[in-house]
């Protein structure tokens, strides 16, 4: 969710070159988490979470001290069709109640490239907290055409395991293994 680049290609101001973390609010109309599952062998079903909210501090000089906080709440997950989506909120998944977030917290990050990282954090979801590493890549950074302020972009895939959540029904016929793309933009926070 969160990653790196060089103080030259984000352009960014004195005291961001010499280390200081900038932070940038996630914008909720252009972030999603689509998820994806293997069903009994014969489909993939999709899923997706939107609008939800986070913040990164962005250290363009030294990236891998940078760090991302995210969360949104499990009933906003779309799934196309009412009846799943109303399978998933019952006691056989997640018996979600008003409010219940997910959230994700970065604990490390890993510089692997010029524009790449992996990004190690807490996945909280269903009341388990388990550590995810995401591979995340700079989409871009500069200033936003529109907003007339910086802004960044950024690609992240991982893999997580319903079972480790509690949420293994059905398993292995409906697979475990459950993937996690995402995508998302973040504008400087003023001030």
């Amino acid at each position: 969710m969160r990653i790196l680049a060089l103080a030259a290609a984000l352009g960014l101001s004195a005291s961001a070159a010499f280390g200081a973390a900038e932070t940038y609010r996630l914008d909720p109309g252009h972030s999603q988490i689509l998820f994806s599952y293997n069903h009994l062998g014969y489909s993939t079903n999709y899923g997706m979470f939107s609008g939800f909210e986070g913040e990164i501090a962005y250290d363009a000089a030294d990236p891998s001290g940078s760090s991302v906080a995210v969360s949104f709440p499990v009933k906003t997950m779309l799934t196309g069709w009412q009846a799943r989506f109303d399978h998933f909120m019952s006691p056989d998944f997640f018996d979600a109640a008003e409010g219940e977030m997910v959230s994700f917290t970065s604990t490390a990050i890993e510089v692997t490239g010029e524009k790449s990282a992996k990004i190690t954090g807490d996945l909280t979801l269903n009341g388990v907290t388990k550590p995810v590493v995401l591979d995340a890549v700079l989409t871009q950074a500069g200033d936003h055409p529109m907003e007339g302020k910086p802004w960044l972009g950024f690609t992240a895939t991982t893999k997580v395991l319903r079972s480790d959540y509690g949420l293994g029904m059905f398993a292995p016929f409906v697979a475990d293994e459950v993937e996690v793309s995402i995508s998302v933009e973040a504008g400087k926070v003023d001030g």
